[in-house]
């Protein structure tokens, strides 16, 4: 197993997609955007900054609630969230993948969010507990380049990577919250030794990539055959005319296989939080057409969850076909524990 790392920057609005989840338990360094003055919404932020940075002000403006953002990573923000407790600045929690969303519902952090917010989102995007929201989505792709492989040539199953078939042809970036998301939904369709399984088959086949655009540029360089991310980055490349697809194109996974999963991304009031009103005002926001629509428009070509918005320019997303997975269930400590007994973190 090798790792690639990327030599060269990529343009400068594709900095935003580069990033590693890390898994220390210490609090991250947090960056704030207040903008007044005065006692504002503190939002912990693990989506993508420039997305939530979009978003935040035409909230403000609307509401005359003023935010603070405090960025960091999922598995970050989580933790901090957990050792906060009761004491935690943080009214909302977003995040970028569903299992740090898990993790805090599992601790009992979070308000049960009202009616008026759940019934906005469809029931398969949010837990049955009714304790936070999916917001958007983005869809489990393998991207493959179209000078060493045909279509017709790729696995039916996103599992059938770990066949000797596919040795020295794979890449992936098994340290990101994204990789990491994915192998939760494959412990919970396939189960625990399935998983292990496929990690230690993957890791002979594969070459680790410090990160998403790694991967995507090992797979167009011609480096390595096919790559496992999410659809957003190659789209992004292309809608951005970037230097990362030309050679390249997506497969998308179908009849529910794991390697169809869509990531949510989760919203959340937190329970301790002293203004749940207003909190509970933003996740509404966030998940009505106006504050969806702002998420369809913006550079981050994620799927919107609100049924009545459409993120055009990409697969529809009617046609995506993903396993059913419950979106509680996604075992974030379990993946790190078995990514780390497998040998990659």
């Amino acid at each position: 197993m090798t790792t690639l790392r990327r030599t060269r920057r990529n343009r400068p609005a594709a900095r935003h997609l580069v990033g590693l989840a890390a898994l220390a338990l210490t609090a991250p360094l947090l960056q704030s955007c207040g903008l007044f003055g005065g006692d504002k919404l503190v939002i912990y932020n693990a989506q993508h900054e420039q997305l939530i940075e979009e978003l935040a002000p035409a909230f403000e403006e609307a509401t005359g609630i003023e935010v603070e953002l405090r960025h960091g990573k999922d598995l970050e923000l989580s933790n901090q969230l957990i050792q906060e407790g009761d004491a935690s600045d943080a009214d909302v929690f977003l995040t970028e993948n569903s299992p740090a969303m898990s993790q805090v519902e599992a601790e009992g952090l979070f308000d049960e969010l009202p009616s008026s917010i759940l019934d906005t989102i469809p029931a398969q995007y949010r837990p049955e507990s009714g304790l936070w929201t999916g917001f958007v989505a983005r869809s489990t792709v393998l991207v493959y380049n179209t000078d060493l492989v045909e279509e017709s040539e790729l696995p039916d199953s996103i599992m059938d990577l770990a066949d000797p078939e596919w040795a020295g042809r794979l890449t992936f970036s098994p340290t990101g919250a994204d990789f990491q998301a994915i192998v939760a939904a494959v412990l919970e369709l396939e189960g625990e030794d399935s998983t292990r399984d496929w990690l230690e088959g993957i890791k002979e086949n594969g070459t680790v990539a410090d990160n998403n655009l790694v991967a995507l540029e090992a797979v167009n360089s011609g480096q390595s055959d096919v790559g496992i991310v999410y659809h957003y980055y190659w789209e992004r490349d292309r809608a951005e005319d970037g230097d990362l697809h030309d050679s390249s194109e997506q497969h998308y996974f179908t009849d529910q296989d794991p390697g169809a999963f869509l990531s949510i991304s989760g919203a959340g009031v937190l329970e301790s939080s002293d203004m749940k009103e207003e909190a509970r005002e933003f996740v509404e926001f966030l998940v009505s057409e106006e504050g969806q629509q702002i998420l369809a428009d913006s550079y981050a070509l994620e799927y919107p969850l609100n049924p009545a918005v459409e993120l055009g320019g990409v697969k529809p997303f009617g046609e995506l076909q993903p396993p059913q997975v419950n979106v509680s269930d996604l075992d974030a400590e379990a993946v790190v524990d078995l990514l780390t007994e497998v040998g990659f973190l």
